[in-house]
């Protein structure tokens, strides 16, 4: 059976604090020299393919991507309010070190329930944010119609994205991993999908 969209999924490239494992959710962060690179040879993999639609975040790490992409493209690139990564309320900006300290209480109870648990401050819920995602992808399948897309995500984005097209648990989401300007291709029949790479 021919496939209906095939999904070329980037993760935004390496992000200006990385080194000190801050929490940026919707925090903004520009790309790093590195980061920009990776997004130059992720755009060179990407150059010859047929794109008909480039999405993104409208964080600037994941719009820049979706801007070195479309160099080489004439789709033009649409940025994405629910693409953004997950919300973190009081955890914004902080490291994991600083989370651990300040947070204990809130930690334990992430642990009891991953997937319903919300960070201080009005955070997202893990179940609450895959449905933003995944509702908005959905969506687009039906509006935009067949062909083949580039999303540049978030760690989060991707991963929520990844474990619905193979059929884990949203508890799962974090054994999947996610580096720095990584490709993953995923194929949408009409029947069901095929992960063809994941963090290539």
């Amino acid at each position: 059976m021919a496939r209906r969209n095939r999904l070329y999924l980037v993760r935004h490239g390496q992000i200006n604090g990385h080194e000190h494992n801050s929490i940026h959710g919707h925090t903004e962060a520009g790309l790093t020299e590195t980061g920009v690179l990776q997004m130059q040879h992720l755009s060179e993999r990407l150059r010859f393919l047929d794109i008909k639609a480039i999405f993104a975040s409208d964080l600037e790490r994941s719009a820049a991507g979706a801007r070195w992409v479309a160099r080489y493209h004439e789709a033009p690139v649409e940025l994405v309010p629910e693409l953004r990564e997950m919300y973190f309320g009081e955890w914004e900006g902080l490291t994991l070190e600083e989370v651990c300290r300040r947070f204990p209480e809130a930690l334990a109870k992430r642990q009891a329930d991953l997937v319903n648990f919300s960070a201080p401050g009005g955070g997202e819920t893990m179940a609450g944010f895959a449905e933003r995602v995944l509702g908005w992808l959905k969506r687009r399948f039906v509006e935009q119609g067949p062909g083949d897309w580039v999303l540049v995500g978030h760690g989060g984005v991707n991963r929520v994205i990844i474990c619905d097209a193979l059929g884990l648990s949203l508890a799962s989401m974090y054994s999947l991993q996610q580096d720095y300007g990584c490709l993953n291709i995923i194929d949408y029949f009409d029947d069901g999908k095929l992960v063809r790479l994941m963090n290539g």
